[in-house]
């Protein structure tokens, strides 16, 4: 009777085929794969080896099995070339954050540091009039006041400076706007923080902006802005 060979259900080491050389303990999945995939053929030719010559193994049982396994070594080579695919990913990634240093640019947010001027980007669905709150990292109030959006976008820039004239300190300060229609009715206003791109950390992944001393992602960045328009 002939002994047919099935992919084991566990993970099997192949024989060594150089005893100096040492395996290392973490071994991956596609390392296992690579593994199961030569024990295969192993114990494929030693089927074909010891099979019983009055009941060989059927031809079509045989075939399936070579396609079987031709399937699992094209999965292999996928699986490197997906893997390179990657690594071309990441460093094309990495260059496209590097053309952002010392680029002016604006993104979501609401936090913003201030250093001599903060400057956040204010945009509605229509014209309103923002109630403007700018409050600091213990949560004190340190300016409100109206300012209108026309176009229904504008851009506030804030000298540091409170409703009493006191001159606040650098730090990171948060700004919530609120508007109305002519209506009375809630004018949704939502807020960007404008910046320079300080430096790119290209060891995370993905490269993340630094602006300001807080970090983002190339993706959350929604325009860059000329030096021309960022002074105006």
């Amino acid at each position: 009777m002939a002994v047919e060979a099935t992919m084991p259900t566990t993970v099997v080491s192949a024989p060594a085929t150089n005893p100096d050389k040492t395996t290392t303990t973490g071994s991956t999945a596609s390392t296992g794969l690579a593994d199961n995939f030569q024990t295969f053929l192993t114990l494929l030719t030693t089927q074909l080896q010891n099979q019983n010559p009055l009941d060989p193994l059927d031809t079509n049982q045989f075939t399936q099995q070579l396609v079987q396994f031709a399937g699992v070594e094209q999965q292999l080579k996928s699986n490197d070339q997906l893997k390179a695919l990657i690594a071309i990913e990441k460093s094309a990634q990495s260059t496209q954050a590097l053309i952002y240093v010392g680029n002016t640019v604006a993104v979501d947010g609401a936090s913003q540091q201030f250093n001599g001027s903060a400057t956040w980007n204010l945009k509605a669905e229509k014209n309103t009039t923002a109630a403007i709150t700018i409050t600091n990292s213990a949560g004190q109030t340190v300016y409100s006041g109206n300012f209108a959006l026309t176009d229904k976008k504008a851009s506030f820039v804030w000298d540091g400076k409170g409703n009493d004239g006191t001159q606040w300190p650098a730090g990171t300060y948060k700004m919530t706007a609120t508007g109305k229609d002519s209506t009375g009715k809630d004018v949704a206003i939502a807020t960007e923080i404008q910046g320079v791109v300080d430096s790119v950390d290209l060891t995370a992944t993905p490269a993340l902006l630094s602006i300001g001393g807080q970090n983002y992602t190339t993706d959350q960045i929604r325009r860059v802005i000329r030096p021309t328009a960022a002074a105006a």
